[in-house]
């Protein structure tokens, strides 16, 4: 191992910052889990630490999340260099370019008002209206998480495959089937800065397996909490180790 070189948690290998891109979740990742996605917070110090480590890494450093771009922007501004919302369903490869978004299929008009009937004869169950689906939230109603999964499952069934219920953090998602956030870490490696370095994904959820495997198929790695840090505050703490070492090389 070079003096650039860096073990990893559970001592796997990381490239050093030079060859390094790093894509990172945000809910659950970068910042703890709120009760509702609005009530989130920054931790001090998060957004500086973002910087330095996007620095190291010659601007590649990514957010991809299921929230919506301009809901990451909200919370980070200009930190990151590229944002992968939606899933992946909506990326903006640069600082200030476009949103570039995969063609996907309308919605059906019926799913939304009857979630909302839905909500309202269950109080403590929250929509979340997202561009191309929605989501199911049950962390205030958790008695009612097997009927919202039937009712989701019995709309999605009526679209031959072209929406799927996605399991999520006290909720259940409606969404396009066939983009995921393995694709937006395909889509993202394509383009400087990211293309020709070995991307380091980080996520907590079930939905980031697919961006875990997209890396570590790309020659990077992937870690997700809590298997290899126990908690958002330990990778945030882990994250500004990486931060301090010098422009070359990662902390230790």
């Amino acid at each position: 191992m070079s003096p650039t070189d860096y073990a990893g948690p559970a001592g796997r290998f990381m490239p050093p910052p030079a060859e390094a891109a790093l894509l990172l979740d945000f809910d659950g990742t970068l910042v703890d889990i709120a009760p509702t996605p609005e009530s989130v917070v920054v931790a001090p110090g998060l957004p500086d630490v973002l910087r330095r480590l996007r620095a190291k890494c010659g601007d590649a450093l990514a957010v991809i999340s299921g929230r919506a771009v301009d809901q990451i922007d909200h919370f980070l501004g200009d930190v990151p260099f590229a944002v992968a919302g939606e899933h992946g369903l909506a990326v903006r490869h640069r600082p200030g370019g476009p949103i570039v978004r995969t063609e996907q299929p309308p919605l059906p008009p019926t799913w939304l008002p009857a979630a909302e009937t839905l909500a309202a004869q269950h109080p403590g169950v929250r929509i979340e209206r997202k561009p191309a689906g929605f989501v199911l939230h049950y962390r205030a109603a958790p008695e009612v998480a097997d009927l919202l999964r039937e009712v989701a499952e019995s709309w999605v069934a009526s679209t031959h495959g072209r929406f799927h219920v996605q399991m999520a953090k006290m909720a259940w998602e409606i969404r396009p089937h066939g983009v995921d956030k393995g694709h937006a870490v395909a889509a993202l490696m394509q383009s400087p800065p990211f293309a020709g370095r070995h991307p380091i994904f980080v996520g907590d959820d079930v939905t980031d397996e697919d961006g875990i495997r997209a890396a570590e198929a790309l020659g990077g790695a992937g870690f997700r909490i809590p298997r290899d840090f126990p908690d958002p505050a330990a990778f945030r703490a882990w994250l500004a180790t990486l931060a301090a070492g010098g422009k070359d090389s990662w902390g230790v």
